[in-house]
């Protein structure tokens, strides 16, 4: 008969090796320790001890701070790695595979603030961005770390529905959550909300309304949605399933046991599939999780549409530059597409010669 093992419930957590410390604690407590008693050996004799302890407590308490502390579940100390790498981070990222060249000479001598002959640092740099491509699938290739897929879902008024109907809600989302084998992500996000277009549709259909009264009604419709736009930042919410699954799944070869290790030489080698071979078999399995997802989670209500390439892009284009003017739209052309006709939406009039 089996047992029933129980499991941690943060997995995530790092093993103790002594007193209660992980082993990057221990480290830096090593470290330290070792570094201020050498500098304590070596000063003894011409510095007194008041004055080293003056010096050395507070090092001390800096390390024991961040070996020990803890902010928002991360350690300090990878929170001050992360500052100090924000810090020296160019502040600015644009769109430069080829590199960011350096600025001409007169215009480094316009910069307010720099020394005279001091070289400019550019504050850009090219973005390293996960994402490689969007196939024409709507796959997200991520290089080397696998494929994603984003799919929209629906939502559900859960606070409307009767307490027996919350129950089933919860045991079949808990049963889409037990079914999980690989990372998944529920991204809910809010972008502006752009009217621009269903004002315009409401004044060129208001000409064709069979009563003076509804033309009048559709103008004053329109009016209202263009105050209400200016007037309040208006956000729609939208809620995304990224499934994300690596080229190569989790097999028996990948934890090997002693005995397979020792008699690996002597049995014929495997076949190394091929990249493409690879990227077939993770779309096939990204494609069955998503079809899984779509099953478990209709019977709560939620239907999910998986994105095309061109609205994924627009999705991952808005998450990069959220605050772009222009909203984002399939229809917009990518950088290094050639436009070969005017924007439908954007046509100027120019008076003939």
């Amino acid at each position: 008969m089996t047992q029933p093992v129980r499991i941690p419930a943060d997995v995530d957590r790092e093993d103790t090796v002594l007193a209660n410390l992980t082993a990057r604690q221990l480290l830096i407590l090593t470290v330290t320790g070792t570094v201020l008693y050498g500098l304590w050996s070596l000063t003894r004799h011409t510095v007194p001890l008041v004055v080293f302890l003056v010096v050395a407590l507070p090092v001390a308490a800096t390390a024991t701070l961040l070996a020990l502390g803890h902010r928002d579940g991360l350690p300090l100390d990878r929170l001050a790695l992360a500052a100090v790498r924000q810090h020296l981070a160019p502040r600015h990222r644009i769109t430069a595979p080829e590199g960011v060249p350096q600025p001409p000479a007169w215009l480094q001598a316009r910069i307010v603030g720099q020394e005279p002959g001091q070289p400019h640092t550019p504050s850009a740099a090219a973005p390293q961005l996960p994402a490689q491509e969007v196939t024409e699938t709507g796959l997200v290739d991520l290089g080397t770390d696998g494929l994603a897929v984003l799919a929209v879902c629906g939502t559900v008024n859960f606070a409307l529905r009767t307490p027996t109907e919350q129950e089933a809600l919860i045991s079949a989302f808990g049963s889409y959550l037990h079914s999980l084998t690989a990372p998944v992500q529920i991204l809910v996000r809010a972008e502006r909300l752009d009217l621009s277009g269903q004002v315009a549709q409401l004044r060129a259909y208001a000409e064709q309304l069979p009563h003076p009264a509804l033309e009048t009604a559709a103008r004053e419709h329109a009016d209202y949605l263009e105050q209400l736009a200016h007037e309040a930042n208006l956000l729609r919410r939208q809620v995304l399933l990224v499934l994300r699954e690596p080229l190569r799944s989790v097999s028996p070869e990948d934890n090997p046991s002693p005995f397979t290790v020792l008699t690996r030489r002597t049995t014929k080698p495997r076949d190394i599939p091929s990249s493409r071979s690879l990227q077939r078999s993770a779309e096939a399995r990204l494609l069955r999780r998503l079809t899984e997802a779509s099953e478990l989670l209709g019977p709560t209500g939620i239907a999910v549409s998986p994105l095309d390439s061109m609205r994924a892009t627009a999705v991952l284009t808005t998450a990069c530059n959220p605050d772009s003017l222009v909203p984002p739209s399939p229809a917009i052309a990518a950088a290094a597409d050639v436009i070969t006709s005017p924007s439908p939406y954007h046509r100027e009039e120019v008076d003939p010669p």
